[in-house]
Parts: C-alpha cells; structure tokens; sequence
C-alpha cells in the first residue's frame, strides 16, 4: 500500500470551497418535492364509497363509514399508514390525495387518528 501524505490535505482544503450537500431543515424548510409521498388527504364530495382503497391498503390504515345518504368520513390511522399512496391510485374517483405534509411526529399515538368529512347526526330525539 502506497502512501501519499498530501492527499489527505488537498481534500480538505478542497472541501473547504464546496457548497454543502445538506440543508439546514428545521430553519430552511425548502419548497416541496416533486412526487412526494405525505398525509393523505379525503375529498367527501368525490367519494362514493366503493371502499377500493381500504381493500387495497397494505397496512389497513383507512376506515370508510358512511355518515348519510352517500356521504362518507374516512378515518386514517397514520400510525399503521406506510405512505405507499396506493390508496389514492386505486380510488376511480380521486376522492383521496397525496399532501405535502411530512411532519407528522408524536408523542401520543392517539394524535396520528385523523377523520375527514362529516361527523353522523344523532338520531336520538332532543327533550323539550
């Protein structure tokens, strides 16, 4: 093994001029990345409640409940969710979407359980 004892020196001096690879994330959020997997989102208004996307989730992360006369709330569980968007591909009509949003930590795993759409109306009668 042959030695150079000034190679070592020429690459660190030549790293000294670069510009870095990396970015400074928690105080350089740089804009989104193209075909970035996050959060799925649920548009009520489009779903049919064919259920396609809960038959083809890997992980069984989504719920589909019908809420009333063809409305529908979608219940994801973040914390089983792999982010493959396979759900939003086999949707026909792309009630479900890929957001950017990426920062989803916590501490309680009962935070990750998000619901999107309407809320069912009680049906038990209010006293006068």
């Amino acid at each position: 093994m042959i030695k150079i004892p000034g190679k070592m020196l020429f690459e660190l001096i030549g790293s000294l001029f670069k510009k870095p690879a990396t970015v400074m994330y928690p105080y350089d959020k740089s804009g989104e990345i193209e075909k970035f997997r996050g959060q799925v989102d649920f548009d009520q208004a489009k779903c049919i409640g064919c259920k396609i996307c809960m038959k083809d989730c890997p992980s069984n992360a989504i719920t589909i409940n019908t809420v009333g006369e063809k409305k529908y709330e979608a219940a994801f569980d973040l914390a089983k969710c792999i982010y493959c968007a396979q759900c939003v591909d086999s949707c026909p009509k792309k009630a479900l979407a890929i957001s950017g949003n990426f920062e989803l930590a916590q501490f309680d795993k009962n935070k990750l359980k998000v619901t999107f759409g309407e809320k069912p109306q009680s049906t038990t009668p209010t006293k006068p």
